[in-house]
C-alpha cells in the first residue's frame, strides 16, 4: 500500500532519502507515512527529544534553535526540490516544533506524552495567529513558523501544567 500511495505522488518521486537535506526534511522518513505524516514526524522527533533532554538548558536551548534556523532551508529546499509548498510529507517543522514544547520540561514519559499531545492539538487545530501564518506565509520560513508557533502555545500550556502538578 505504501509503495502504491508514494508512485501516486509525483512531488515525491522527486526526493531522496540519500539526499541528507530531503531525509531531515522527511523527518527521517517518517514524513511517508500515508495517513497522518504530521504526527509520525512528531513522532520521530521523540528519539531527537531524549537525546537531547539531558543536556544543560542552554545546549537544548542551542540546538533547538539550530533546528528551527536550518528547518527554514531544509523545508524551503525540500518544498522547492518537490515543486509543491508545505507538502504534507515534510515534517521538520514537526520536528522542531515539538523540540520547542519540550524546553525546560521535567523528566518523565507523562510529562513526554502530554507535551506530544498539547503540540499535536496547537498543530491540527491552529488558533489564531497560527491559521494566518500557516495561509500568508510562503518559503522555509513559512512552512517552519506555524509549528514553531504551535510549539511556544504548547510550551507555554506545558510549563502552565508543570506549575499546577509539581
Amino acid at each position: 500500500m505504501f509503495m502504491k500511495w508514494l508512485s501516486k505522488d509525483k512531488a515525491l518521486t522527486r526526493l531522496s532519502l540519500k539526499n541528507p537535506v530531503h531525509f531531515l526534511a522527511l523527518g527521517f522518513g517518517s514524513g511517508l507515512a500515508a495517513k497522518a505524516p504530521g504526527t509520525f514526524g512528531t513522532l520521530a522527533a521523540i528519539p531527537l527529544y531524549l537525546l537531547m533532554a539531558p543536556l544543560p538548558l542552554t545546549w537544548y536551548l542551542g540546538l533547538t534553535l539550530i533546528s528551527v534556523l536550518a528547518g527554514f532551508y531544509i523545508c524551503g529546499k525540500a518544498a522547492n526540490d518537490m515543486g509543491v509548498h508545505d507538502h504534507g510529507a515534510i515534517v521538520w517543522d514537526e520536528v522542531a516544533g515539538l523540540l520547542i514544547t519540550m524546553i525546560a520540561a521535567p523528566a518523565g514519559w507523562i510529562w513526554l506524552l502530554v507535551g506530544f499531545g498539547l503540540f499535536r492539538f496547537f498543530d491540527i487545530i491552529k488558533p489564531w495567529p497560527i491559521r494566518w501564518l500557516d495561509a500568508k506565509v510562503e518559503g522555509g520560513f513559512g512552512i517552519m513558523i506555524d509549528d514553531v508557533l504551535a510549539g511556544v502555545f504548547a510550551f507555554i500550556c506545558l510549563q502552565g501544567l508543570v506549575w499546577c502538578f509539581s
